[in-house]
């Protein structure tokens, strides 16, 4: 194999895997999008019924969960967690927003 052969086939593998990437990083944000839809309709209900917008109980135990989750697929389960702890501090800064909103009467 020249030179030559061996940069196509680098470009090409790599190209394939990008692609992969992209198809990857494209279904993680709808994933993430339906999870907000659905964590936004947790927020609503929460505030009707004055609820507090976190549950440090609900969090320990995902969060087991996906350590778990990710120990089985290989993933380092230190960077699972910090994922959810991101995620569920964005979750809850709106389930406060929503709450606020809930509370402020209407003009």
């Amino acid at each position: 194999m020249t030179t030559s052969d061996t940069d196509a086939y680098v470009t090409a593998e790599l190209n394939r895997l990008r692609e992969s990437i992209d198809n990857i990083d494209a279904a993680v944000v709808h994933m993430l999008a339906e999870r907000f839809k659905a964590t936004q309709q947790v927020g609503h209900l929460k505030a009707e019924h004055h609820l507090p917008p976190a549950d440090p109980a609900r969090e320990a135990r995902q969060i087991t969960r996906l350590r778990q989750l990710a120990e089985s697929a290989r993933l380092d389960p230190a960077f699972a967690e910090k994922l959810l702890n991101f995620i569920v501090a964005e979750v809850i800064r709106h389930h406060e927003r929503i709450a606020e909103e809930s509370a402020t009467p209407d003009a």
